[in-house]
């Protein structure tokens, strides 16, 4: 990806953090970002088009931690707490980028929507995959979507809020309900 290419990405991130979808224009990325209007659309069709990227190479991010953790050894209970407290981190790391994927997608129309959900999906499918939860078992990969969607709406409030000391404390009490669940308890 071009120096240009990233800038603007996380300029969109970060005026989106700042202003919302809605209130956010390309002049706005582009005085972030410091190229020109004309490079924004040598890479982009619109505002629209830079999210949706922006939103992939966050959702890539993402999904990329919990990847890792497939094989990593231990528990079940080790093997969640490893992957929720990568993920934790990094939208500690990254409010602008967090913020893009769990509030501004709302706001950024179907095509965003639909997407999140999808990752939403696959992000569930490798929690499924990382506690060994067999690809014929429907009710735990449902369960495993619904701790991804409930995680995504608790670390919601402190992240806008810009709590990240409350985001991370959330890890235990996230990775002890989840272990509650896979184990049927």
């Amino acid at each position: 990806m071009s120096s240009q290419r990233a800038r603007i990405l996380l300029a969109m991130a970060e005026v989106m953090a700042e202003k919302g979808y809605v209130a956010t224009s390309v002049s706005h990325v582009v005085s972030r970002a410091g190229v020109s209007r004309e490079t924004f659309y040598q890479q982009f069709d619109s505002k629209q088009d830079c999210f949706l990227h922006a939103l992939q190479s966050a959702d890539g991010m993402l999904e990329a931690l919990l990847e890792n953790q497939v094989d990593h050894p231990g528990t079940v209970a080790e093997r969640l707490d490893a992957a929720v407290g990568l993920y934790l981190e990094a939208l500690a790391f990254s409010p602008a980028m967090a913020r893009l994927v769990l509030v501004e997608s709302y706001a950024a129309g179907p095509e965003a929507m639909a997407r999140r959900s999808e990752t939403q999906r696959r992000i569930a499918h490798g929690l499924a995959d990382l506690v060994d939860i067999a690809e014929d078992d429907e009710l735990g990969r449902f369960g495993c979507e619904l701790l991804v969607a409930g995680m995504g709406s608790l670390v919601t409030t402190p992240l806008v809020q810009g709590d990240l000391d409350v985001l991370r404390a959330m890890r235990q009490p996230l990775v002890a309900l989840a272990v509650r669940h896979l184990e049927g308890g």
